[in-house]
C-alpha cells in the first residue's frame, strides 16, 4: 500500500513539473507577442506614420539657429522713402539717426552688403535691384498695389524665391529680401546675441573688452552723475533690449516659489508623518485618514492644482508657490512616515530607559535616524520645484516662466527663449552644487 501511494506521489510530483514547464514554455512565448502586439497598437494610436510624414527637421533647424542668432532688418517705408535698420526689427532696436551698421552704405540710394558676395540696392522710392551670384541681378518695382518683377535674361523663378501679384521673397538662408507695395525688407542673420551687455544709444555700446577696462579705470568720464563703472553696470542692468534686471527679479521670484512650497511642505508632512507611521499612530483610524490623505495630495498633479488655486486666489508667484506646497505635502509624508516606520527602536527604548518623555524620544531618538532622509529628500524636491516652477509661472503669471512664455509666443525672440533657458539650467546646476555642500555638512559632518 505505501508503494502505491509513493508511485502516486511521484507520479502526482512529475505532473505538478511538467505542467510548471508548460507554464513557462507557453508564457516565454505569449510575453514577446504581448509587447509586440502593444508597440504595434501605440504605432497606430498615437499615428507614428502621420507624425512622421509631418516632420519638419527644417523647422527645428532654423529654431536652434535662431538661438544662437539675430536678425538685422533694414527696412524702407515704400510710400515715404525713409530707410531705418534695427535690431530684430524692435523699436528699442533701432539704430539712432546717421548710425548704420558696416555692411550698410545709406546715401541717396541704400546698398547693402549680404553673404556670398550678394547686395540689394534700395533705389528710390519703389524700385530694388538685387544681385546673387551665379544667378543675375533681380529688379522689383512696386507699381500701385502690386509689385512688378524681372529676372534675369533666360532664368525661371527658383526654387528660393516666392512670387505673388502684391509680393516677392527671396531666402537665401542666411538672408531674406522681400517687398510688399508698403515696405521692402533686408533680414540679415548674424551669430551672436546682439545688445547683450549694451544698448545701441549706450556709450559703451561698440566697445571691445579692453576698452571699457580702460574706461572703467582711467579713461574721463562719460557722464558727469557717476563714474564709467558704475554707468556700465547700471547699462547693463536697465538695457532696455534683455531686461537684466527683470530677469534676475524673475528667477528670484521662481526660486522663491519652489523654496516657500517645499520647505512648507516639509513643515506641514513631518509632524503629519508620525500619524501616518504604524508604530507611531494614536489610532487606526487617524493613520488610514493621514495616509489617504497624502494619496490625495500627491495624487493631483501639481499643474491641475496650479490651475484650481488660481481661479481661487488668482494668479501669482503665491499662488504657485501653494501648488509646490501641496502635491509635496503627499509626497513628503509618503517618504517621511515610511522612514518613521524603518526606525531603530533601540535607541528610543534606551532613551526611554533613562526616563526621557515622549518629546524627548522624538527629538534624540527618532529625528537623528530619519534627518538624513528628511534633509536628502528636501534638498532635491527644492531643487527639482525650481524647474517645475518656471512652468507653474508661466500658467500663473510669476517669476521667469512668464518671460520665457512672452518671448516663445512672440515666435521671434528665439535668443531669448535661449537665454532663460541657460539660467534656469546654470541655477539648478548651483543648487544642486549647494545642496550637495550642505548634505555633506549636516549629514557626513
Amino acid at each position: 500500500m505505501s508503494a502505491v501511494a509513493e508511485n502516486f506521489d511521484m507520479h502526482g510530483t512529475t505532473q505538478s513539473i511538467m505542467a510548471s514547464f508548460r507554464f513557462r514554455k507557453w508564457r516565454n512565448i505569449a510575453v514577446p507577442f504581448g509587447i509586440l502586439g502593444y508597440l504595434v497598437y501605440v504605432f497606430f494610436a498615437f499615428d507614428l506614420a502621420g507624425l512622421a510624414a509631418r516632420a519638419r527637421p527644417e523647422n527645428a533647424a532654423i529654431l536652434l539657429g535662431d538661438f544662437w542668432s539675430y536678425k538685422t532688418h533694414v527696412t524702407r517705408d515704400n510710400r515715404s522713402g525713409e530707410v531705418v535698420a534695427s535690431i530684430e526689427g524692435e523699436r528699442k532696436g533701432t539704430y539712432p539717426q546717421g548710425q548704420w551698421p558696416e555692411w550698410v552704405s545709406a546715401g541717396s540710394d541704400t546698398e547693402i552688403s549680404l553673404y556670398g558676395g550678394a547686395t540689394v540696392h534700395f533705389i528710390g522710392e519703389n524700385n530694388a535691384l538685387i544681385d546673387v551670384p551665379d544667378f543675375g541681378e533681380i529688379a522689383t518695382e512696386v507699381q500701385g498695389r502690386s509689385v512688378a518683377l524681372t529676372l534675369p535674361e533666360g532664368k525661371d523663378i527658383p526654387e528660393w524665391m516666392s512670387v505673388s501679384r502684391n509680393r516677392v521673397s527671396i531666402d537665401q538662408g542666411d538672408w531674406r529680401f522681400s517687398t510688399t507695395p508698403a515696405r521692402t525688407e533686408v533680414f540679415r542673420y548674424q551669430p551672436g546675441w546682439e545688445l547683450f551687455f549694451f544698448t545701441l544709444e549706450s556709450p559703451f555700446y561698440g566697445k571691445s573688452f579692453g576698452e571699457l577696462v580702460a574706461l572703467a579705470l582711467w579713461e574721463p568720464r562719460v557722464s558727469p552723475e557717476s563714474s564709467n563703472f558704475v554707468a556700465m553696470v547700471e547699462g547693463f542692468w536697465t538695457n532696455k533690449m534683455w531686461r537684466h534686471g527683470d530677469v534676475a527679479w524673475a528667477m528670484g521670484e521662481t526660486v522663491l516659489m519652489a523654496f516657500i512650497g517645499t520647505m512648507g511642505a516639509g513643515m506641514i508632512a513631518l509632524p503629519l508623518a508620525f500619524i501616518a507611521a504604524s508604530n507611531f499612530a494614536p489610532a487606526v483610524w487617524m493613520r488610514l485618514t493621514c495616509r489617504r490623505l497624502f494619496d490625495f495630495l500627491r495624487g493631483v498633479d501639481g499643474l491641475i492644482w496650479t490651475v484650481i488655486l488660481s481661479r481661487a486666489f488668482g494668479p501669482g508667484p503665491m499662488t504657485g508657490a501653494l501648488a509646490i506646497l501641496l502635491t509635496d505635502t503627499g509626497t513628503f509624508g509618503k517618504t517621511f512616515s515610511e522612514a518613521l516606520e524603518n526606525i531603530d527602536t533601540k535607541q528610543v527604548d534606551g532613551l526611554q530607559s533613562t526616563g526621557a518623555n515622549m518629546i524627548q524620544r522624538m527629538r534624540f531618538g527618532v529625528i537623528p535616524q530619519v534627518l538624513p532622509l528628511i534633509l536628502s529628500q528636501l534638498l532635491y524636491y527644492f531643487e527639482s520645484n525650481t524647474r517645475s516652477a518656471t512652468v507653474i509661472g508661466a500658467l500663473v503669471g510669476g517669476g521667469i516662466g512668464l518671460l520665457l512664455t512672452q518671448a516663445i509666443i512672440t515666435q521671434k525672440d528665439w535668443e531669448e527663449v535661449c537665454y532663460y533657458m541657460i539660467l534656469v539650467v546654470l541655477t539648478v546646476m548651483l543648487m544642486d552644487t549647494l545642496s550637495g555642500l550642505i548634505r555633506k555638512k549636516f549629514i557626513k559632518g
